[in-house]
């Protein structure tokens, strides 16, 4: 790669993130050089259980790129998972921006792009050895090993070396499939030319060794399997696990064993696959409506995300699902990981399916996820010789065991950045000039389909109503005179048994005449002024009384006569 002195001296880079740093999930990496932004994923977050309130999940705050979308340059989704890129149609509604990404998770954005109904950004497929100008710079892309066909890696070149993101992957020497398999003469290329900045994900980075081969549920499924010949099997996993749906349908081949595909989104995800070169043999596919008829020698495949897929099992195991009558010789295989935020779904589906007499497997146990362990890391270090290394994605003692590793590979604690969410790595002349924090970022929640509040009005209110209720009061005014005709009419849900607290009632009842009736007599009675009054002082009356703060909603209704 050919450097001038005069684009050294004059050329900035920034490097923060919007997203992913010190939280699972959220993932948004941004790389400017000079005016050119490149935005590297675009996933959510789900909410703690604890913490959720109604909330689906959460996405970043877009602020800096609705301010700036006319400098981006292109969206780079890396892979078809949520936390990399199931935020991409919110940007997209806020931002008109190209997309890079391979053949396979093009297909899943189209998709979901088509449900949203989002127009006017292009999605550009990239094949994973390609090298294209994008921008004023070139880029260029790599094949890694993941849990995701297609999954890559890419650097993007600037005067001062190479700004490389690694990707989520593996080392994996047995897979020798073109979809998964990764290719590192590209990374020991780009090594061998200069890289200025690595960033790497952190979440495998407590784990010692490789994470090959501990990432496969083949062989297991398979004894599985042999043990409950004859039986029906249920198999529960997350539709965006692509190598794992894979792995189950090559044993369910091996042992010619019939499958049904149970949710439309992964008879979806098998056409793909199929589109793509996977070979399914069509006697072994039954149709899904034949889950009432075919008892035995049968693997149930239902696929989900999250909660919804814990749940699903708990509706088969308590009979709430029409078409499936659950029966104690059912054998339910948990393939997929419970990951934070469902662990109390997990729970009770276990229950549900113990109560029922069936039988669980956790295939799950002691099988590593596909992202990168210690030495995974450590290859990729050694091949790229990055001046400067950024880990990314993972808490924050992810993050900080990463930066252990290169510690340990003999790089000092000044080429090693650890940043927060906001915090932008500023480089001139190929070195680290400042770490300053300069966005100020609010998470975005996502409740149904829309963001509905970001400041957190709503979620407060949520949480009063399930902690200490709420108290709803109604009065009728004449319209004219102002004098109470009827009520006040008092309901309580969450706060106190009315019967047991009766007084109470009486009180905040007088509390909410004697406000309206001083209001009038002083003539200064206008409704949304008394009505907060009232608020205020019921307020205080029940803290006092119960140490409780409720909502309190007052009505006053004007009636003509």
């Amino acid at each position: 790669m050919k450097k001038t002195d005069n684009n050294l001296s004059t050329e900035k880079i920034r490097i923060f993130a919007l997203g992913g740093l010190d939280e699972d999930g959220k993932n948004m990496i941004i790389v400017e050089i000079d005016q050119d932004i490149y935005v590297i994923e675009a996933g959510i977050k789900f909410p703690e259980e604890k913490e959720s309130l109604g909330i689906e999940f959460i996405v970043q705050d877009f602020t800096y790129l609705i301010e700036n979308k006319d400098r981006i340059q292109g969206v780079f989704i890396t892979h078809g998972h949520d936390d990399v890129m199931g935020a991409l149609p919110y940007l997209l509604k806020n931002v008109n921006a190209n997309v890079y990404t391979s053949p396979f998770t093009s297909k899943a954005i189209h998709r979901v792009l088509k449900k949203e109904r989002i127009k006017g950004s292009k999605i550009y497929t990239i094949k994973r050895h390609d090298t294209k100008k994008i921008g004023s710079h070139k880029v260029v892309f790599f094949p890694v090993t993941h849990a995701y066909p297609g999954a890559y890696g890419l650097a993007i070149q600037s005067s001062q070396g190479y700004i490389v993101y690694s990707g989520e992957f593996i080392e994996d020497y047995d897979d020798l499939e073109d979809a998964y398999r990764g290719d590192f003469t590209t990374c020991s290329k780009l090594g061998n030319e200069g890289v200025l900045v690595l960033l790497q994900e952190s979440k495998g980075a407590e784990r010692t060794g490789h994470t090959a081969p501990n990432h496969r549920i083949g062989d297991k499924f398979c004894q599985v399997l042999e043990q409950n010949d004859h039986k029906r099997v249920f198999v529960s996993l997350y539709t965006q696990s692509v190598y794992r749906v894979q792995e189950i349908i090559d044993s369910c081949i091996q042992y010619k064993r019939k499958m049904i595909f149970y949710t439309r989104e992964l008879r979806e995800l098998v056409s793909d696959l199929e589109e793509m070169g996977f070979e399914i043999p069509s006697s072994l596919i039954l149709d899904p409506k034949k889950v009432t008829e075919v008892k035995e020698d049968v693997v149930v495949i239902i696929s989900g995300q999250g909660k919804s897929l814990f749940k699903t099992l708990s509706n088969i195991a308590n009979n709430e699902v029409e078409e499936i009558e659950f029966d104690q010789n059912d054998v339910v295989v948990i393939a997929s990981p419970v990951i934070p935020g469902v662990e109390k779904v997990f729970k009770s589906m276990e229950n549900d399916i113990y109560k029922e007499e069936g039988q669980i497997i956790v295939l799950d146990r002691n099988v590593l996820s596909m992202h990168p362990s210690k030495e995974d890391l450590k290859m990729m270090i050694f091949l790229m010789k990055p001046k400067y290394y950024i880990p990314v994605k993972g808490e924050y003692r992810h993050l900080y065991m990463n930066s252990q590793i290169a510690l340990e590979m003999g790089y000092r604690p000044n080429q090693i950045i650890l940043l927060d969410n906001g915090q932008v790595a500023t480089f001139e002349n190929g070195k680290l000039r400042s770490c300053s924090m300069e966005l100020d970022l609010h998470d975005v929640m996502i409740d149904g389909k829309e963001n509905w509040d970001m400041a957190g009005v709503v979620l407060k209110d949520r949480e009063i109503l399930s902690t200490d209720g709420v108290m709803i009061l109604a009065i009728g005014l004449d319209a004219k005179t102002k004098k109470i005709i009827n009520g006040p009419d008092i309901q309580t849900r969450g706060l106190i048994y009315v019967k047991d607290a009766e007084y109470i009632s009486t009180d905040v009842a007088k509390i909410m005449e004697d406000t309206i009736q001083q209001a009038v007599k002083d003539k200064t009675y206008d409704n949304l002024t008394v009505r907060n009054e009232i608020r205020d002082k019921i307020s205080r009356y029940l803290f006092k009384q119960t140490a409780k703060r409720p909502m309190v909603l007052p009505v006053i209704l004007e009636i003509n006569l």
